[in-house]
């Protein structure tokens, strides 16, 4: 009897040290991801371009836009030079993590100066860090627009 108290008792301690262990890494992914958009907003080139990994790969909104790391330095730097990039703020994250807990993506909804965005990422677990390999945005259209949009395109 004891013995199955004892059993159940690490087992709710362990799996409440998982729980929180999840959220922590949440929160620090959460972290990462806010600190990289508000670098952005400052034009810090350095604190945004340290957040990925060196494989990563950017994708904008236009066809055209899919860089690797060196390819969106080199597209960002006259932003950033001129102490003004872009102001994005997530409202709406979602983040998974794989079984081994070294990868973990995520989609986001961010206040935009093109209005609600939408973007979806990677973030890999290396070296002891957390490095955003992968990043999506795409433009957001409501559906009752779609004709319009369309029309447009």
């Amino acid at each position: 009897m004891i013995k199955n108290i004892l059993l159940l008792l690490t087992l709710a301690i362990s799996l409440g040290a998982c729980q929180s262990n999840t959220k922590t890494e949440k929160e620090e992914l959460n972290q990462i991801l806010n600190d990289w958009h508000l670098a952005a907003s400052h034009a810090d080139i350095d604190a945004y371009f340290s957040a990925l990994s060196k494989d990563a790969v950017y994708i904008g909104t236009d066809a055209s836009e899919r860089w690797t790391k060196r390819e969106f330095y080199n597209f960002c730097a006259p932003y950033f030079e001129k102490g003004k990039a872009w102001d994005f703020k997530a409202f709406d994250r979602k983040i998974y993590f794989s079984e081994d807990g070294k990868t973990a993506w995520f989609n986001e909804l961010l206040n935009t100066w093109m209005g609600v965005c939408r973007a979806s990422g990677v973030l890999q677990h290396k070296e002891g860090q957390w490095k955003i390999s992968h990043y999506q945005l795409s433009v957001t259209v409501k559906n009752e627009h779609m004709k319009q949009f369309l029309e447009i395109k």
